[in-house]
């Protein structure tokens, strides 16, 4: 059976740090890129990090450079967003999406909410 388990959200202060994992079963994680996206109440959901498969490279949307890392570990079968500097904007449900030739597959999300 197919899973994308993300864990670590929360609710933190503005300025504090988060770091989401996504845990895959039932595939060859190593064989597939990872992206992770989040939604904001009332706004679509958007792309914010992305990994490929052996994590030789990684891209970031402008609003999180330099402050979010994206990683993974592939013996372990799960991914990484460390969170730091985190802003009341970047509240939003995340998920973790896991893509390549074939079917991709999607976490359930976790909640992040950045507020004093």
């Amino acid at each position: 059976q197919v899973q994308l388990v993300e864990s670590g959200g929360g609710l933190v202060q503005p300025g504090g740090s988060l770091r989401l994992s996504c845990e895959a079963s039932g595939f060859t994680f190593s064989n597939y890129a990872v992206s992770w996206y989040r939604q904001a109440p009332g706004k679509e959901r958007e792309l914010v990090a992305r990994i490929t498969s052996l994590g030789s490279s990684t891209n970031y949307i402008d609003s999180v450079k330099g402050r979010f890392t994206i990683s993974r570990d592939n013996a372990k079968n799960t991914a990484y967003l460390q969170m730091n500097s985190l802003k009341p904007e970047d509240t939003a449900v995340y998920y973790c999406k896991a893509w390549g030739w074939g079917p991709s597959y999607w976490g359930q999300g976790t909640q992040v909410t950045v507020s004093s």
